[in-house]
């Protein structure tokens, strides 16, 4: 592991002053930065700002920003706001998520990669009557597939990649090119038992097995419909969650950092089931 990782996680269930302490531990950690999810609770460009009002030096990031959420107006607004009131302490990170999103706005769904340019014409078009920052933030797009990777290498700053294994991150880099940031979501699982291990992460990950997005990359990996069907198989877990004891977790995010990944981002799973906190033990092992 050559870098000090980033954390994702969903704070929805955090309560203010329980946001604030976890945003202030991950500070203390010097991890590189916390990002913000979105689902169906709270608006991320709100917990954005309220995060960076109450740290210091941390970035907060959107991981992600769901553009049938947000139309391409505000992002161009929170992007600049966010970036000059928090002194450059803001990445934005975007997504077209999946079509069942779209669906709860009452939107129809657009191929994404049309999508995203007509969402990226808008945003550079948009005039901000406010400060610029000094530097604006970054804009990383999740880019699982080659076409959207070919986007990002052509018009942003970076690539975020979730729930694949090292030999897609060797890909994304040769399509993405030497100079793009390469963010790679790492799940991960503090537990030596591996039938325990892989309960959580099947637990974790049942509402992503289903999604023909994540399929059609698994199989463009090698996996098949035996690998995500009836629960995910050991081989599809073990192939994109990185379980055991700090130091084996430690040598996966560094097998992604010698596959061509900038940056591992790590969604710490909570082995005891109870509450919505991170794997505390597991981020301050990666720490140190």
């Amino acid at each position: 592991m050559k870098h000090r990782p980033s954390l994702i996680t969903r704070t929805d269930g955090f309560a203010v002053r329980e946001l604030d302490a976890l945003a202030r531990r991950v500070e203390d950690l010097a991890f590189d930065s916390l990002w913000v999810t979105e689902f169906n609770g709270r608006d991320p460009y709100t917990t954005a700002a309220h995060l960076l009002a109450r740290t210091e030096h941390l970035t907060i990031a959107t991981g992600i920003a769901n553009v049938y959420s947000h139309d391409a107006v505000v992002a161009a607004q929170n992007r600049q706001a966010l970036a000059e009131l928090s002194g450059g302490r803001f990445a934005l990170g975007l997504g077209v998520s999946h079509p069942p999103m779209a669906a709860i706005h009452g939107l129809e769904w657009v191929a994404p990669l049309t999508k995203m340019r007509t969402y990226l014409d808008t945003m550079e078009a948009t005039r901000v009557d406010a400060p610029a920052p000094a530097t604006p933030a970054p804009i990383w797009l999740a880019a699982n597939g080659p076409r959207l990777l070919e986007l990002v290498a052509e018009r942003l700053d970076g690539a975020n990649t979730y729930l694949l294994p090292p030999a897609h991150t060797v890909r994304a880099r040769g399509i993405l090119g030497a100079d793009k940031r390469l963010n790679v979501v790492l799940p991960c699982c503090l537990c030596e038992d591996p039938e325990r291990a892989r309960k959580i992460a099947r637990s974790a990950l049942a509402i992503y097995l289903p999604l023909p997005a994540y399929q059609k990359e698994w199989r463009a990996c090698g996996f098949d419909e035996s690998d995500w069907s009836g629960g995910g198989s050991d081989r599809l877990i073990d192939g994109i969650v990185a379980w055991g004891d700090d130091s084996r977790i430690r040598a996966r995010i560094g097998e992604y950092e010698e596959a061509g990944a900038s940056h591992v981002v790590v969604s710490a799973y909570n082995t005891e089931g109870k509450g919505v906190a991170p794997d505390w033990k597991l981020l301050e092992a990666l720490a140190r």
